[in-house]
């Protein structure tokens, strides 16, 4: 091999290993765009329940069609992906989510909301893994960081899409739903510029042969297993605790402290506001202290303040839902990169696996608590979700992952 040959081997090497801090900021407000339409979709359920005359069961099973089908597909299109990756699904998937959204502004029957939400599914279910990947690609081995980086994007959206709701939404109707595919068609420009990269990256990597994880955990299959069950269940937690929150935590508002649509959309705001920056704080905490930790503390440090909750005055309530969105939030991106590490070169199944379980989740959560809430109260079942991070104790039974440095 000549002196430019080997040159030319280390450069791309090296590029292939470098931290892209532009592509992951690039991701990351694609993912804020992603998320703050979807977040549309709980954001209008004070809308749509007056237009519809909907029950809390029916807002319940928008959710859960939303969620079914933005979870069901997300590990099969990881699956599919680790082996041929597709830098182009991006810009498909949002183009699923602009015709969602603009169903949804002209929805006149409760059968037409279930496809717009439907539609809306199938495009977050082929964005995340993919997207996933490439905050992963990108990550030059700071994962946490990465993944927290991606995650602020879509944090971030989910909590700015229930003020622009408000503002815009809220006092001219649901047709103004369709303002929001704005965001889809700028998304499409990034998503554009971003599969460009991704292409690009991955003819680097298969030049010089190298897979997408380096190292091996050093645990039996067995242990894996318990380990990936384990933080299932862990997510099953957060995500029905954080279905309470985002579903009908304006309902509880209004309920308990006779607030307005508006006004309490400006406290669910506050709370999604709390879980970006508990997202943002993760990622790296866990790359220096530990993932175990950070999921130990989160997942179970939030129980104190949501057993709290449902007898806080409203002064408190506020607090405590900044407290708990910014402590719960912080173990998303631990665990996603904990998986990962556990399955090396399974990126987009996991991301998918978690993902679509946590939308899963949501989706169930939101449901059976809207039927709960038709039973009995919206304030009991805030009262019966405080006892899910309790479950944060299973943590325990996580092995420490101690990644080697590489010299």
């Amino acid at each position: 091999m000549n002196s430019s040959t080997q040159t030319t081997a280390i450069d791309s090497s090296a590029l292939a290993q470098k931290t892209v801090y532009s592509v992951l900021f690039s991701i990351a407000f694609a993912h804020l765009l992603n998320d703050l339409m979807q977040s549309v979709i709980p954001s209008t359920y004070p809308i749509l329940k007056e237009n519809f005359n909907l029950s809390f069961t029916q807002i319940g099973l928008i959710t859960f069609v939303f969620q079914l089908t933005a979870s069901l597909l997300q590990p099969f299109v990881g699956f599919y992906t680790d082996k041929k990756p597709k830098p182009y699904s991006l810009v498909a998937a949002m183009l699923f989510t602009i015709l969602g959204l603009g169903l949804l502004s002209i929805s006149t029957s409760f059968v037409m909301i279930l496809v717009s939400v439907a539609l809306v599914g199938i495009g977050s279910s082929i964005f995340h893994p993919e997207a996933s990947r490439v905050a992963f690609l990108g990550s030059g081995g700071k994962r946490g960081l990465a993944q927290s980086i991606f995650q602020l994007g879509g944090n971030a959206g989910s909590a700015v899409g229930p003020l622009l709701v408000a503002v815009v939404v809220a006092p001219h109707g649901q047709s103004y739903v369709i303002c929001f595919v704005i965001a889809g068609i700028i998304g499409i420009g990034i998503l554009s510029r971003i599969a460009v990269w991704y292409e690009n990256h991955m003819s680097l990597r298969a030049a010089k042969k190298t897979s997408l994880e380096e190292e091996t955990v050093g645990l039996s299959n067995r242990k894996i297993t318990i380990s990936i069950i384990v933080l299932l269940l862990l997510i099953f937690s957060k995500f029905f605790y954080m279905a309470s929150m985002s579903s009908y935590f304006t309902f509880y508002l209004m309920s308990k402290f006779s607030l307005g649509i508006q006004e309490s959309q400006y406290y669910l705001f506050i709370f999604l506001a709390s879980v970006a920056a508990g997202t943002l704080i993760g990622g790296p905490l866990g790359d220096h202290f530990g993932r175990k930790y950070i999921i130990w503390f989160s997942i179970l440090g939030a129980a104190p303040f949501t057993l709290l909750l449902p007898y806080a005055n409203l002064f408190w309530t506020g607090v405590l839902a900044i407290i708990i969105g910014i402590v719960i939030a912080s173990a998303f991106s631990a665990i996603l990169v904990y998986a990962q590490e556990l399955k090396p070169g399974k990126v987009g199944m996991i991301s998918g696996l978690f993902f679509g379980f946590a939308f899963g989740m949501g989706g169930l959560g939101s449901a059976i608590l809207g039927y709960i809430a038709d039973k009995t109260s919206i304030e009991y079942v805030y009262t019966i979700s405080s006892y899910l991070p309790l479950i944060g104790v299973l943590a325990y039974f996580l092995p420490n992952i101690q990644q080697k440095k590489k010299s």
